[in-house]
């Protein structure tokens, strides 16, 4: 920004008379891409970038000290600026972001029928897939083959997997005919697709209600949860189903947490807290909590086993409440490696339901 505010103005001509404006433009330009610098030229007005381009092609060659004057007006014009602003409402709100309410920017994007971002397919590309497969599943078989070409590589190929064969397919073949397709055309398409997003009311919450949910369940009391759990079946059988898959507690650990990870839990979770938890699914008379125990002695190296297999037996009977209490820790344990990256949670795989 504080490079093009100079660019698109008319440099007072003072070492250099014998240049124009847009040969300046022109000299600073070139110099910048030469060093590697990233010039986003085409925030420039048409008029401005045309110009630009012709001064380009009819500079031929200037030798150094009118490159070294040229620069040193630019950097004087640099320096005279005390702040340089967002050009607009729509870049305003893109660069406070995250520091005004979402009710307040929705309200003045509303108001001024700004969008969020400049550039729609900047905002389309970082949307998730499950985002994206309505717009293929319901757009014209053109607009698809557009926005599949303009996805990450990943993402269109992902996208093309959750599509019926015979849709796939004429998408696939639509993207063999976006050869003459126009810039402006991709522009409006991605205008159109983003403007579908706009109007999405701000959510209060990031979180899914289930992961929410589930979150809180899986250090609730076995009893309550198993309570709670059992209403939301009958009050909704498919938010029931879903809550029951995001439940990560004490016996989901064989299943959810690979081998190679458990040592990880013995080094980073509290040793008394391990032991209490290990000694309650030991001795409580639950085979899945006994399971679970076991699994994380056999993926341990022999000695730290045998030494707390020994506490374990001559631990003396631990409460109800104190059990789960240290399982729970475990399992926030266990959420804490995974949101540093130390440890990923084995993902359970949907049942395919068109397998007959």
């Amino acid at each position: 920004m504080s490079v093009l505010q100079p660019l698109g103005s008319v440099i007072p001509s003072r070492q250099t008379p014998a240049l124009t404006p847009a040969q300046k433009a022109a000299i600073i330009v070139r110099f910048l891409l030469k060093e590697g610098a990233d010039v986003p030229l085409e925030r420039l007005s048409d008029t401005s970038q045309r110009t630009l381009t012709e001064a380009i092609g009819e500079m031929g060659f200037i030798n150094r000290e009118t490159l070294a004057d040229v620069l040193a007006e630019f950097a004087r014009e640099i320096e005279a600026m005390g702040l340089v602003f967002p050009a607009g409402l729509a870049e305003a709100l893109q660069s406070l972001e995250g520091r005004i309410s979402p009710q307040t920017a929705a309200r003045l994007r509303k108001e001024a029928g700004v969008r969020q971002i400049g550039d729609p397919w900047e905002r389309i590309r970082a949307l998730e897939p499950d985002k994206l497969l309505p717009l293929l599943e319901q757009e014209s078989t053109e607009v698809a083959a557009v926005l599949l070409s303009k996805l990450p590589v990943a993402k269109a190929a992902e996208l093309l997997g959750k599509l019926p064969g015979p849709e796939a397919r004429k998408i696939s073949y639509a993207v063999s005919l976006t050869g003459q397709v126009t810039p402006d055309a991709v522009d409006r398409i991605g205008l159109s697709l983003a403007a579908q997003f706009e109007h999405e009311p701000p959510r209060a919450f990031e979180d899914d209600p289930v992961e929410r949910l589930g979150a809180i369940l899986n250090i609730a009391n076995s009893e309550m949860r198993d309570s709670l759990l059992a209403g939301l079946a009958e009050d909704d059988a498919v938010f029931g189903q879903r809550l029951q898959k995001a439940i990560f507690t004490f016996v989901h650990i064989p299943a959810r947490v690979g081998p190679v990870d458990v040592p990880k839990l013995t080094r980073d979770i509290d040793a008394d807290t391990m032991l209490t938890a290990l000694a309650y699914a030991t001795k409580s008379g639950d085979e899945a909590l006994h399971s679970s125990a076991e699994f994380i002695l056999t993926n341990i190296s022999k000695r730290m086993a045998e030494g707390l297999r020994e506490e374990i037996a001559e631990k003396s009977a631990i409460k109800a409440k104190d059990g789960e209490a240290a399982m729970n820790a475990v399992i926030a344990g266990i959420g804490n490696l995974t949101a540093t990256g130390e440890l990923q949670l084995i993902v359970e795989e949907e049942e395919d339901d068109s397998e007959s």
